[in-house]
């Protein structure tokens, strides 16, 4: 907090950058999710925690972070695909409890096609800010038009191919937003002291 001149107080936002936790959390969860669509391991209990835990919740926490600094963006990206992970989480979930039928091939194809919608304007907002970010969204676009394209050709051997392409790519996917967060991180902490010092002023 500091008094200006006019007698009016401004108040300087000294909390910790949210984006690094929710980058990490989309990153790290999406190299380990498309591992599995790579074909290296199958669908198993790891990747729904991750999914639920570090995907899910922990981008839910770092969106409202966002929120809270006025950052419309990254409050819906973090928000949105939050809330995209526990919703996957969910969709493989309900049919084990008996709670609801599994989705059709072109049922997922949708959901996928719908969120690489979402994905290609939030894309075009990178624009504004910066090349990571650019590489994160784009990758992301191309990656759910995959995952689409794959259910809407279903198990075949076209399917079975576009869905291991889909894997790599998803990896690629998620280690650029591992590197767009942790990049933030080690930025931070080897930032000059004197801009650390103006920062906490």
């Amino acid at each position: 907090m500091r008094m200006q001149a006019n007698g009016h107080v401004s108040i300087k936002d000294s909390t910790s950058n949210p984006a690094p936790l929710g980058l990490l959390g989309f990153g790290m969860t999406t190299v380990l999710l498309n591992l599995h669509n790579s074909g290296l391991y199958s669908l198993n209990a790891m990747v729904l925690a991750m999914g639920i835990c570090y995907g899910g919740i922990a981008q839910i926490i770092a969106g409202i972070m966002e929120w809270k600094k006025g950052n419309t963006f990254g409050s819906t990206a973090f928000t949105s695909y939050g809330l995209f992970w526990l919703s996957l989480a969910v969709l493989l979930i309900l049919p084990k409890l008996g709670i609801a039928n599994p989705p059709e091939s072109i049922a997922t194809a949708a959901y996928f096609a719908i969120w690489g919608l979402f994905t290609l304007v939030m894309f075009v907002g990178t624009f504004k800010i910066n090349w990571k970010l650019q590489l994160v969204f784009g990758s992301l676009t191309v990656l759910f038009v995959l995952l689409a394209v794959r259910d809407i050709l279903g198990a075949t051997g076209a399917g079975l191919t576009v869905g291991k392409v889909a894997g790599f790519e998803g990896i690629l996917c998620g280690l650029s937003a591992v590197y767009a967060g942790l990049s933030q991180v080690l930025a931070e902490l080897f930032r000059p002291k004197e801009e650390k010092q103006t920062n906490i002023d």
